[in-house]
């Protein structure tokens, strides 16, 4: 299972085109205020941001359907804001504001939406991998042609429970799209380092499924590779892996001084590979958007998310009587 390499020109209208850059623009500009945010004290804990890695998700959610599910790790800032969950409560979340989409009881790691489809947000390395798998048996035994995305990180493929929820998945012939965000580094250590094979996605031959790798900064490519595997899983023919090769420009998360890579590395990928930039360029010299335009779009952008944080700073903290609701026991 050679990494496919697409010849044919996607299909997308400006419209699209013009949506997805706005779409990775604000999660881009949501995590830098998250960033400006923990470096103030007004989120605590953890915070682990997605810049450098927008295409991948705004990509998979273009080739989504309503009612299809979706489940992840704890960088899940952008996952949420390309499923439509309201940045205000997603801000509001990582501050640990009653406003928050957990009530400011889940912090950063752990959000859910079941409006959105979206299952979290889990803070236990690959632990979400069979929990895909489960929200996609739920989908098959219940017949309603819906697809499950679980997403994880190149430092998860490496976890045992992966290849247990692989094999269910391929036995059961689960509507599953295994997603790997290979984002290189897992929580610091080069996948040179920690993997021993160049293509993680090849790991699913195993169990009969088949995969392919994906140019994780190009959003078009993302798009068309997520439109096969959902097609693939929407037709009965059991799970599909994309390995997504993406690249974070930050730590693994803020207290990450990232020195296992060099800055010239980090500087090459954001003058080079840019996901954004790569559209902004097509928008320009497709002439489907002039600069004044994508000046205004930034405008627009910066304000939802300069609204979100100030929701975020004016919305109270849980009240103690909090501590005792939402719990099992």
């Amino acid at each position: 299972m050679a990494a496919r390499k697409s010849t044919k020109k996607p299909n997308v209208s400006a419209e699209e085109l013009l949506n997805y850059y706005k779409e990775m623009l604000l999660i881009r500009r949501f995590e830098e205020k998250a960033g400006q945010l923990y470096g103030m004290g007004l989120i605590g804990g953890f915070c682990h941001l997605y810049i450098g890695q927008e295409a991948v998700v705004v990509g998979l959610e273009a080739a989504a359907e309503e009612g299809d599910k979706r489940i992840t790790s704890y960088r899940d800032h952008g996952h949420m804001l390309a499923c439509g969950m309201d940045p205000g409560g997603v801000m509001a979340e990582l501050t640990g504001r009653e406003g928050g989409l957990s009530k400011g009881k889940g912090g950063s790691m752990h959000m859910f939406s079941k409006e959105k489809h979206f299952y979290g947000g889990h803070g236990i390395v690959g632990a979400q991998v069979p929990l895909g798998a489960g929200l996609a048996f739920a989908d098959k035994y219940k017949g309603n042609g819906r697809v499950t995305f679980t997403y994880f990180g190149d430092g998860a493929a490496n976890q045992g429970q992966v290849y247990e929820a692989f094999n269910m998945a391929a036995l059961w012939d689960l509507p599953v799209v295994f997603v790997i965000e290979n984002n290189q580094y897992a929580m610091g250590t080069a996948q040179s380092r920690s993997t021993s094979t160049p293509d993680i996605y090849t790991r699913g031959e195993a169990f009969g499924i088949p995969g392919e790798a994906v140019d994780g900064m190009n959003v078009l490519a993302v798009k068309e590779a997520g439109e096969k595997a959902v097609a693939h899983c929407r037709a009965g023919k059991g799970p599909y892996i994309l390995e997504i090769k993406t690249y974070r420009y930050r730590g693994h998360s803020m207290s990450d001084p990232a020195k296992y890579r060099t800055r010239e590395e980090v500087q090459r990928m954001r003058e080079e590979r840019d996901p954004i930039e790569q559209v902004r360029s097509m928008l320009l010299t497709g002439k489907h958007a002039s600069e004044d335009d994508l000046k205004a779009i930034d405008k627009e952008i910066k304000d939802v998310v300069n609204a979100a944080a100030d929701f975020a700073k004016e919305s109270p903290e849980p009240a103690v009587e909090e501590l005792w609701t939402d719990i099992y026991a």
